[in-house]
């Protein structure tokens, strides 16, 4: 809870509060919190807890589909994700950033370590672009299966996102900037060329831009994940403007 430096009155969502653990802790900071529960029986029991406390607002609905739109903003998300929807999550909050302060979320390591993840490493992605693009995120701690009961299969961390005032680079077409991100990424074993190419992108828009933006020069069988942010946005400006 001290990762997350949550303020009296301070507007916060929580999903999956499941038996009410972070929701309690996020009730003695005098939050305003919104908990999230899609299933009925775990709402029900935590209706019966936190029937009294007037900033704790219990909500039994679907995190994927919930009108996020309507809540108060600015407000924080503090939550420990459910594994099998923590990445479609993360990018709905993401497409949300406007309204979002910052995010300390509780996620698989192996997830949290892709969206810290740098150019070079065999983690970087698709999923560490689209988060980084948006936002500054940091691992800040591991927690270890077995601090669960039962203990699940896989490891957990903690990471923080401090949502970027003006996204990380400026792109000409974000739309079209994200195309070509997810075409690079489709076929990790492919050269970044053939990548492209296989994505739907002309043979000679590809070889002009990567000519143009300087990213095979010395190089020619580079692949996507040795590109960095920057260098995807300076290949995508060049190759919308060739393509159009």
């Amino acid at each position: 809870m001290a990762v997350a430096e949550i303020q009296p009155n301070e507007t916060v969502v929580e999903i999956g509060p499941g038996r009410g653990i972070l929701t309690r802790a996020l009730n003695e900071t005098g939050s305003k919190t919104f908990a999230i529960e899609l299933d009925r029986r775990l709402h029900e029991n935590l209706e019966k807890e936190f029937a009294d406390p007037p900033n704790i607002r219990l909500i039994q609905a679907d995190a994927l589909t919930y009108p996020f739109e309507d809540l108060p903003a600015p407000f924080a998300v503090v939550a420990n994700l459910p594994y099998s929807i923590s990445t479609p999550l993360l990018f709905r909050f993401l497409e949300l950033r406007s309204r979002i302060s910052r995010m300390v979320l509780m996620l698989q390591l192996e997830v949290a370590r892709r969206i810290v993840a740098r150019e070079g490493g065999k983690e970087y992605g698709l999923l560490s672009v689209g988060v980084q693009f948006y936002a500054e995120p940091r691992l800040e701690f591991v927690v270890p299966r077995g601090c669960f009961r039962p203990p699940p299969r896989v490891d957990s961390a903690v990471i923080s996102l401090r949502i970027r005032a003006t996204p990380k680079v400026a792109v000409k077409d974000e739309t079209f900037f994200f195309r070509v991100v997810r075409a690079g990424f489709a076929h990790r074993r492919k050269s970044l060329r053939n990548a492209l190419k296989d994505g739907g992108f002309p043979n000679d828009a590809v070889e002009k831009a990567l000519g143009a933006a300087s990213i095979t020069s010395g190089n020619p069988q580079r692949r996507a994940e040795t590109l960095s942010i920057e260098d995807f946005a300076r290949l995508a400006d060049k190759l919308v403007e060739i393509a159009k």
